[in-house]
Parts: C-alpha cells; sequence; structure tokens
C-alpha cells in the first residue's frame, strides 16, 4: 500500500478577532491516492477555512497548530516557495457552489478580464 497522499491531524485555526477564536477545531483525516474526499457541513461550520488553512491560505496573524502533510511534506512550516508550487498544481479545492462562480459557457480568461475590467472602473 502506498502512503496517503495528505494527512490532516488535529489542526486547529486560531484567529486574533474579538479576543481570540479558536475557528477550526481538531480537524483529522486522511486521503489516499486516488480518493476522492468530501468536507461537508452546515454554513458557518469552518468547511472553507479549513480548507484554506491546509493550504496556508490563512496567514499570520492567524495561529497554526496540528499536523498538515501532503506527500510527505510539512505545509504547516513549509515555505512560501514550495505552498506556491502545490497549490492550484498538486493540491486545491472547489468551492461550495462551483457552478456559480463560473460560466461554462465562456473561457475562464475571459472571465477573468471582465472582472478586471469591472473591477478597475468601479
Amino acid at each position: 500500500m502506498s502512503d496517503p497522499l495528505l494527512v490532516v491531524d488535529d489542526l486547529r485555526t486560531h484567529l486574533s478577532v474579538d479576543g481570540g477564536v479558536e475557528a477550526v477545531e481538531e480537524v483529522s483525516f486522511t486521503i489516499e491516492p486516488g480518493e476522492t474526499t468530501c468536507l461537508v457541513g452546515e454554513s458557518g461550520s469552518g468547511k472553507s477555512l479549513a480548507c484554506d488553512s491546509i493550504i496556508q491560505l490563512v496567514r499570520p496573524p492567524a495561529e497554526h497548530t496540528g499536523t498538515v502533510r501532503f506527500e510527505d511534506r510539512d505545509l504547516l512550516s513549509a515555505s512560501d516557495e514550495t505552498l506556491q508550487s502545490i497549490r492550484g498544481d498538486r493540491i486545491a479545492y472547489v468551492f461550495q457552489n462551483a457552478q456559480n462562480a463560473l460560466d461554462p459557457v465562456y473561457t475562464i480568461g475571459s472571465q477573468i478580464d471582465e472582472a478586471i475590467r469591472f473591477t478597475a472602473t468601479s
């Protein structure tokens, strides 16, 4: 049997707002190569924050504890360069309501161009 692809063990994310909030508590799971995994829960339960914490998109002053190992690399202590090489290429997640995020009729590039043009004129 091969090594696990992703191991998350007792992941916790502490946010320094309102006196401190434990926003992600005791998240643990393992994903083996070839597996598809869904993280489900009620609205506001921390699914997106947990995923962002796993791939280190929640930056300081947030504090992460626990273990996150992807392809046997410790993501919680990985350099920005290492994380950039992994995100989107080796590890990613599909946002909830993804069908509403991009229109499949148009290319992604044209939709991003439109968003940039709209933002630049606002």
